[in-house]
């Protein structure tokens, strides 16, 4: 568990770089470019991937923002054998934008009703 943290916040700090010196479009490529590694995969490391993630969060030195958390979580699960999609969606009233990731359509890093809730602008 310990190594799947560190990975964790490793991904973490690349996506945190990212995004404060090069901005969404850098977040966006890397994401859209990471690939499905093909390897043996075990059921339970999607939720131990995400698990890894909401521990590695806590430890943080700074708050994480739901786009830097999605985008290491998905390439960490796409590394990992798994395809999965971030998802980018917004509620026009009163304006927010949120970020999570969804594998065969489910989400996998946030609450399952999240979906119901954002207009989809981009699957990545």
């Amino acid at each position: 568990m310990a190594v799947d943290v560190f990975r964790a916040y490793v991904h973490l700090l690349r996506f945190d770089f990212l995004l404060a010196r090069r901005g969404f479009p850098a977040v966006h490529e890397q994401v859209r470019k990471s690939c499905v590694r093909q390897q043996s995969r075990t059921l339970d490391a999607p939720e131990r991937i995400c698990h890894a993630f909401d521990l590695a969060c806590v430890l943080y030195f700074k708050q994480v923002r739901c786009l830097q958390r999605s985008a290491a979580t998905a390439v960490l699960l796409r590394r990992s054998g798994f395809a999965a999609q971030l998802v980018i969606g917004v509620q026009p009233c009163p304006f927010r934008a949120h970020a999570w990731v969804e594998l065969d359509g489910c989400v996998v890093n946030d609450k399952s009703y999240v979906a119901s809730m954002y207009q989809v602008l981009e699957r990545c």
